[in-house]
């Protein structure tokens, strides 16, 4: 898991940002250290919860094996993945990340709603490894 990237489980899941208090910009990942808006004199950061649905933007059919710390097992063998872009509905920032195992890019279609729900990045028998994926709404694997 990304510390201080997300929070909560379930129906609660949520990806954290940060606001500028100065501009009110927001910034996924997590800014902690000064404001990324060029036009802005700088203000603190303050974490906030982002909003858990939004539209597709744009999306690809990755083929290519991920680059660390994704881990794929080389005893299953590697599977092509769709890879999203989100415009959350309330901030109007774009947020990348993979669909939910199972949907394909056949699924998607710019514009349709999907949310943000927990994902596996990799687990052995001592851990898991939390990450987000997004799920177009209304589908519940």
């Amino acid at each position: 898991m990304v510390t201080g990237w997300f929070t909560g489980e379930g129906a609660e899941f949520r990806l954290l940002g940060t606001r500028c208090s100065a501009c009110a910009s927001v910034f996924f990942p997590r800014e902690d250290t000064f404001c990324r808006n060029p036009g802005c004199p700088g203000g603190d950061l303050a974490e906030v919860p982002l909003s858990r649905r939004g539209r597709v933007w744009s999306y690809t059919d990755s083929r290519y094996r991920p680059p660390s710390p994704y881990v794929s097992d080389p005893e299953l063998g590697w599977r092509p993945y769709a890879l999203i872009a989100v415009e959350l509905e309330s901030e109007r920032l774009v947020v990348l990340g993979q669909t939910v195992p199972g949907v394909t890019v056949a699924d998607l279609a710019v514009g349709m709603e999907v949310e943000v729900v927990p994902g596996v990045l990799n687990e052995d028998a001592e851990t898991t490894w939390t990450t987000w994926h997004w799920r177009p709404t209304g589908v519940t694997a």
